[in-house]
């Protein structure tokens, strides 16, 4: 088991994702982000499927045929757009709900985060939106939500970091108590 690396990786990831909630405007959210990955039943498998310059679910994927600690992760977190996925009475199905804005700026926090710590020195502010691009046709979620992460992500990769803070702290404030997922 790596242990420790496993550990230093979440904890740096962790620590870019507060750094840029607080450069977005909600650094009490990221004060909370994922810190269900320190608990047994998310550290546990991530320590023994370490791989380094990528997730351990994808190699506990391999080993499974599924993640556990991925779904327990995003059955608890609620930057995860899997985690907004409900029954739809109107349709009779399950469907992706829309995202509400603090939720949404998280996920983009943690999807940047998570590109510097992965990509390391081969990191530019192109590979986010890179990433979210490779994976658009196997991805379930809300199409306002997707737009909107889509959106972010070109912001970055065309005007850089400090823009598209600034655009998220200063526009795209959580609507507060009204900020709340619903059918489109």
């Amino acid at each position: 088991m790596h242990i420790w690396k496993h550990f230093s990786t979440i904890t740096r990831h962790r620590h870019k994702v507060i750094v840029h909630c607080f450069m977005a405007g909600i650094f009490w959210q990221g004060l909370r982000h994922d810190l269900s990955k320190y608990s047994p039943a998310e550290f546990i498998p991530g320590a023994r499927n370490y791989l380094g310059d990528k997730s351990p679910n994808e190699k506990e994927r391999e080993r499974y045929g599924f993640s556990r600690a991925w779904l327990h992760h995003q059955g608890r977190n609620k930057h995860h757009f899997e985690y907004w996925v409900d029954y739809n009475p109107k349709l009779n199905r399950k469907e992706p709900v829309e995202m509400p804005t603090r939720y949404l700026i998280e996920m983009f926090c943690d999807r940047v985060a998570a590109s510097k710590i992965y990509y390391g020195d081969d990191y530019d502010i192109e590979k986010p939106f890179l990433y979210f691009d490779k994976g658009r046709k196997r991805r379930w979620m809300h199409p306002v939500t997707s737009q909107k992460l889509e959106d972010l992500l070109i912001m970055l990769r065309d005007r850089g970091e400090k823009e598209t803070f600034s655009y998220i702290k200063h526009v795209m404030k959580p609507e507060g108590k009204k900020d709340k997922a619903h059918w489109k």
